[in-house]
């Protein structure tokens, strides 16, 4: 109990990033949580009911999916992440998040945590801009099941039209905001 308060004290809420998003969207749940209250119907039980529910299905992967994304800050080499996905890695980086993101499984309870954790040890913007875009347009985990509900042709045109958009955006954000600071 004593580690856990210290990891608790060590953490300054009000420097967080995640501070402000968290007040909003506290205020959010209240408001909406009054609005089920008030129609009188037992709404905001049924919501609360949910919200739980979603809780244990998705907790676990988040927990996992922070630790990948810490794990991947601490064991790779900064020498290796600044040569393959770094700034200085180029069109070859921008290449390598490309295909990484559009090979990622899983939501963005995946992928947001493991392209912050990259970022931090020294992802290039451009690279990371690729991964997600990657991540979310080509979707290759996701390919059979739209397949199977929109056809092949459909997914085929999908793809085609997308190919090079990750890429583009990559080269975009690292001409742009490959010097800044994240």
């Amino acid at each position: 109990m004593n580690r856990i308060n210290k990891i608790v004290n060590r953490i300054k809420w009000r420097e967080s990033k995640m501070f402000m998003p968290t007040i909003v969207m506290a205020i959010f749940a209240c408001i909406l949580l009054y609005i089920g209250y008030s129609r009188g119907e037992g709404q905001h039980i049924t919501g609360v009911k949910s919200a739980l529910g979603m809780t244990v299905e998705i907790l676990p992967l988040l927990i996992f999916a922070f630790i990948v994304a810490s794990m991947v800050q601490v064991l790779l080499p900064q020498e290796l992440l600044s040569k393959w996905i770094g700034t200085e890695s180029g069109p070859r980086g921008i290449i390598i998040g490309t295909v990484a993101g559009g090979l990622a499984p899983g939501g963005p309870y995946v992928s947001l945590p493991i392209a912050a954790g990259l970022l931090r040890s020294g992802a290039g913007v451009g690279t990371m801009v690729a991964f997600l875009t990657g991540w979310s347009l080509w979707a290759i985990a996701r390919l059979p099941m739209e397949v199977g509900i929109m056809g092949w042709r459909f997914a085929v045109i999908r793809l085609a039209s997308t190919f090079f958009l990750p890429p583009i955006a990559g080269l975009i954000a690292q001409a742009l905001f490959g010097n800044v600071k994240i």
